[in-house]
């Protein structure tokens, strides 16, 4: 899985709160829940974002409550995969559970800044700062979180195991 786009850049203990506020919990419609995502942090981010953007944090990125919406909010808003130093631990399980790609690497957090160009490899754990032309090293995906990723989530992609046993 190969991600190019625009880094969007934020700092440590980002909450699911701040990722997609309690009020628009009332919904599970990813579209909808995608305008609001990070917006109480930052009310431009859903219109600077292009798909294939990629997300960049410090420490313990979706602390908090254990809402999927919040990774759910992300994708939908166009994001091809988060890259932080830490992951709280459900926000992790809710990504890879509804597809959403992401990466712990300590030392591309350091080296990237808001606006840099980066390419992500996450066949081999490569990601490259594009503005730079750093490189750094981060953990490839195992093959059961990839096929999960690649089926959109985990629902998907046991329906997609269901259907091939068919």
């Amino acid at each position: 899985m190969q991600f190019t786009g625009t880094a969007h850049r934020y700092g440590r203990d980002v909450d699911t709160d701040v990722i997609i506020p309690a009020r628009y919990l009332n919904t599970s419609d990813p579209a909808e829940l995608a305008k609001h995502c990070m917006e109480d942090l930052d009310a431009g981010f859903v219109g600077k974002v292009e798909p294939g953007d990629i997300l960049v944090a410090e420490e313990n990125f979706g602390c908090g409550s254990s809402r999927e919406h919040a990774p759910i909010s992300i994708k939908h808003a166009g994001i091809s995969v988060v890259i932080a130093k830490s992951f709280a631990r459900i926000f992790y399980r809710n990504a890879i559970n509804t597809g959403l790609p992401i990466m712990e690497a300590p030392e591309a957090v350091d080296g990237i800044s808001d606006g840099d160009r980066v390419e992500v490899d996450a066949d081999v754990g490569t990601i490259t700062n594009l503005t730079t032309g750093a490189t750094y090293k981060a953990q490839p995906f195992p093959p059961f979180i990839k096929e999960i990723i690649e089926s959109g989530g985990l629902v998907e992609s046991a329906k997609d195991k269901i259907k091939s046993k068919a």
